[in-house]
């Protein structure tokens, strides 16, 4: 008898996704309602399997490459941008996993299916005590934490009061990311935003909560091999699908739009409007040459890693500046189309209201400013980089 491997592929989890799109799509309005996910659209997603991308195999999980997870969320953002950013964040669970020993990861994640929320800059503090840590703090921006299994707290780590150097990396201080279950911390309900309304990213506090030494990891100490965690970059190299996607939903919208619409001066049909032919073509060469940096990029990234290579100045800068290019590209193809539709636009009823909100508050992410460019630049010049993460 042949035993069929339960396990999905890479290939068909994105398969799965693909065709799940326009189920998710039905639920975008009542997910920003709702302002998080609904208990339908987290069981859906859990039944695609999409939580367990970046799970190994052997425990379960599709081993998605970066390039891979990066497509997933990119299908997923088609559908509505909360949802593609619930599942960037979600699929955590199988990086982090990979930072901790076999048996701290089997006990926080004993199923592939688990998701991960949580904010890691080190806005806490976690004090040494025997066998762990206690650790006091407010968090922000808790992306799916009302329907997360592992909550993620960043600290900075002190010993008998003060601050304590960090042995892996030579910084005076010592950020450690601690992993716990979410009814540890007290959940406010502050997400009342402009976009990305349901992806519930509110804020969380706790004060005094011991948290066991193999509950906490450093992203430059991993304990699983391999490309996904040859770099403390992997958390996100797969950011960049949720703009991509939603780019790409916002003009297919728009070139549906054009053989049932004229222009309202001249009556000329959209299809013959050189303006909307022009920004229709400027709009999709902007996307494409945007998407061919980021999955260039992390392919490149990842057949170095996966030689045991480091990747290497320019390879490192080069995903951080895709990722960089990817969102800001997204909001200028958004704005250009919503100035294109006009009046109709700038109704809640109107799909291109809810995209153009997304990608304003998705921009404000760290990995969307300004300060990228000027860190990467100094890398290029022959600086060191004061990010963690590249």
């Amino acid at each position: 008898m042949t035993t069929v491997d339960a396990r999905p592929s890479a290939a068909d989890l994105q398969l799965r996704a693909e065709k799940a799109v326009p189920a998710l799509r039905e639920h975008a309005a009542a997910v920003e309602e709702a302002r998080s996910l609904t208990p339908e659209v987290v069981a859906l997603l859990r039944e695609l399997g999409v939580f367990a991308a970046a799970v190994p195999r052997s425990r379960g999980g599709a081993e998605m490459t970066s390039a891979e997870q990066t497509r997933l969320i990119e299908t997923i953002a088609t559908a509505d941008a909360s949802i593609g950013w619930c599942v960037m964040i979600g699929m955590d669970s199988g990086i982090y996993s990979g930072f901790l020993t076999e048996a701290a990861a089997g006990a926080l994640y004993p199923r592939p299916d688990l998701i991960t929320a949580g904010w890691i800059h080190p806005q806490g503090r976690a004090e040494r005590v025997p066998g762990g840590y206690r650790i006091s703090g407010d968090w922000r921006f808790g992306s799916g934490i009302t329907h997360c299994d592992v909550l993620a707290a960043g600290c900075v780590v002190h010993r008998d009061g003060e601050p304590e150097p960090d042995p892996l990396t030579g910084d005076p201080v010592q950020w450690r990311v601690a992993l716990a279950g979410p009814s540890a911390y007290d959940v406010h309900d502050t997400w009342f935003t402009t976009g990305l309304a349901g992806s519930g990213s509110r804020d969380y506090s706790v004060r005094d909560l011991f948290v066991p030494e193999e509950h906490v990891f450093s992203f430059h100490a991993p304990h699983r091999a391999g490309p996904l965690h040859a770099a403390p970059d992997a958390i996100l190299r797969k950011m960049s699908g949720v703009p991509l996607g939603l780019a790409r939903a916002a003009l297919d919208h728009v070139r549906g739009l054009a053989p049932g619409r004229r222009d309202r001066e001249t009556g000329a049909p959209w299809a013959e409007d050189p303006r909307v032919q022009a920004t229709l073509a400027e709009a999709e060469m902007r996307l494409s040459a945007a998407r061919a940096a980021v999955y260039t990029s992390l392919d490149e990234q990842w057949t170095r890693l996966s030689l045991g290579e480091d990747a290497g100045t320019d390879a490192r800068v080069a995903t951080a500046l895709a990722r960089y290019h990817a969102f800001r590209t997204a909001r200028w193809i958004v704005s250009a189309l919503y100035d294109l539709v006009g009046g109709s636009s700038v109704y809640r009823r109107s799909p291109l209201d809810r995209w153009l909100r997304d990608v304003n508050t998705m921009c404000q992410h760290a990995v969307a400013q300004d300060s990228v460019l000027r860190t990467t630049g100094e890398v290029l010049l022959g600086g060191t980089s004061r990010s963690p993460f590249f």
